[in-house]
């Protein structure tokens, strides 16, 4: 299996989808994937409960792909061992009413993590330069400044919102608040075979949505949107990972890795005790044995 570095991209040259795969050269066996996951899953589960201590840093895990790219298998299998009082999950769907009438960061800013918390996003504010760009209608009716007809809609308004997305990691960044960005790659043909699957097995079929046929008629246009998104966004010391996502156990594997990689560069540790209260606290573990108190 590739190192972090491998899936790292940082903007400096253009990308290239359709070139980029969708698989792994080699896959390994499905017991070796399961051991190295529940590794990581434990390794996970002990750097969080030290960021939960440490209360010093914030991590925001974004996952983007599109649909039946695996995001919430992904979720469930990768940070099942956390403990919930530190980790959260927040799926964002079509903007309200109320969301509408702030601006398009608002909501994300009320998704945030505390200190010493991992929030994942499912979905984030990147839809708001994914789905525009391919829908730029749905942009008329949110009251947005100069922006009145479809001739609005133009290059030079979304790079105002890739500028304006770098610019927020960057000053969540500042704060100690690390966003950490996958990009779950699947091939047009992967996603045939998952919308099959999601059909012809009944307990599935609730996953299924009409709209899901609708929007598949739009590949080439989120294909295009994701490289523009991609391009635009990412940044040295704001990567974004592009990971091979038409094996659901590789997947999960690569981001577990990355991730690993990440919180142990972060570094987090238990808060340190002064050593008068560790003198308290010997004191008081002594009359606790005694049945003084």
């Amino acid at each position: 299996m590739s190192t972090e570095s491998s899936y790292r991209y940082t903007g400096e040259s253009p990308v290239d989808l359709s070139q980029l795969a969708t698989r792994v050269s080699r896959v390994p066996e499905q017991a070796v994937i399961t051991t190295a996951l529940e590794a990581n899953v434990a390794t996970l589960s002990d750097l969080q409960a030290k960021l939960y201590s440490q209360r010093q840093s914030g991590i925001i895990i974004i996952l983007q792909g599109m649909d039946t790219a695996g995001k919430d298998g992904l979720i469930r299998h990768v940070f099942s061992g956390l403990n919930p009082s530190g980790t959260s999950v927040v799926s964002f769907k079509q903007p309200t009413h109320l969301q509408l009438d702030h601006d398009f960061l608002w909501r994300i800013n009320q998704a945030l993590p505390q200190r010493g918390q991992i929030r994942i996003f499912n979905r984030s504010q990147y839809e708001d330069v994914l789905i525009s760009r391919v829908h730029p209608e749905m942009l008329l009716n949110q009251h947005l400044p100069n922006v009145k007809t479809l001739d609005d809609v133009d290059d030079a308004f979304f790079d105002k919102r890739y500028h304006d997305l770098r610019h927020f990691e960057k000053y969540l960044r500042h704060q100690g608040f690390i966003t950490i960005k996958f990009f779950l790659h699947l091939s047009r043909e992967e996603q045939t075979h998952r919308f099959e699957r999601r059909i012809e097995v009944p307990s599935k079929n609730w996953k299924f949505s009409p709209s899901d046929m609708q929007e598949r008629a739009f590949w080439p246009d989120y294909q295009r949107a994701y490289t523009q998104m991609l391009e635009k966004t990412a940044t040295k010391k704001q990567p974004w990972y592009l990971i091979p996502a038409d094996d659901k156990g590789v997947a999960r594997l690569i981001v577990s890795n990355i991730l690993v990689k990440r919180l142990q560069d972060l570094n987090p540790a238990y808060p340190t005790v002064d050593p008068a209260v560790q003198r308290k606290l010997k004191a008081t573990l002594k009359q606790l044995q005694k049945g003084e108190l």
